[in-house]
Formats: C-alpha cells, sequence, structure tokens
C-alpha cells in the first residue's frame, strides 16, 4: 500500500530492517577477522603482511604478476630497488 507520496511504507521499511540487519552482520565478521588478526599477532605473525597475502591471494596471479611488474618498474625508477644479477656481473 502506498502513502500519499507514492512510497510503498511497507516496502521501504523492509527494505530498510533488512539492510540495518545486514549491517549488524557485517559489524560481526568485522569483529572476528580483528580478532583473528590479533591471534595472529599474539602467537608472533606481523598482521601487516598478514593483510597484505590476504589481499593477494584474492587477486588472480596475471594481476599480482602485472602489480608486480609496475611496481618493480617504479622502484627502478626511483632508485630504490636493487639492481638486477646480470647489472653486477658485468
Amino acid at each position: 500500500m502506498s502513502d500519499p507520496g507514492g512510497v510503498a511504507a511497507d516496502q521501504l521499511r523492509a527494505f530498510v530492517e533488512r539492510i540495518e540487519r545486514l549491517e549488524e552482520e557485517k559489524k560481526v565478521i568485522s569483529d572476528d577477522i580483528k580478532d583473528v588478526y590479533a591471534e595472529a599477532k599474539g602467537n608472533g605473525y606481523d598482521v601487516k603482511i598478514l593483510r597484505k597475502v590476504v589481499s593477494l591471494r584474492k587477486k588472480q596471479p596475471h594481476e599480482r604478476e602485472e602489480e608486480e611488474a609496475v611496481l618493480d618498474l617504479y622502484m627502478h625508477a626511483l632508485g630504490m630497488a636493487a639492481p638486477a644479477a646480470s647489472d653486477s656481473e658485468s
């Protein structure tokens, strides 16, 4: 049923309530993830690196390779990368 503004109040309320429930579930999951990272840190793991590993695992191999190639290019351009083995052998 629509109100005078043309909005189906019951449907709108249902959407809002679903979103609120999902937001709460998202918060619970986020808290669980934080707990796992804290546990890993407590066991001596580097959480920053662990987050990077999780991020890398989400990507396809060709995406990781492309990112690594661009990173290498940028680091060389900025003089931040060690010379390649063939460069030091000459």
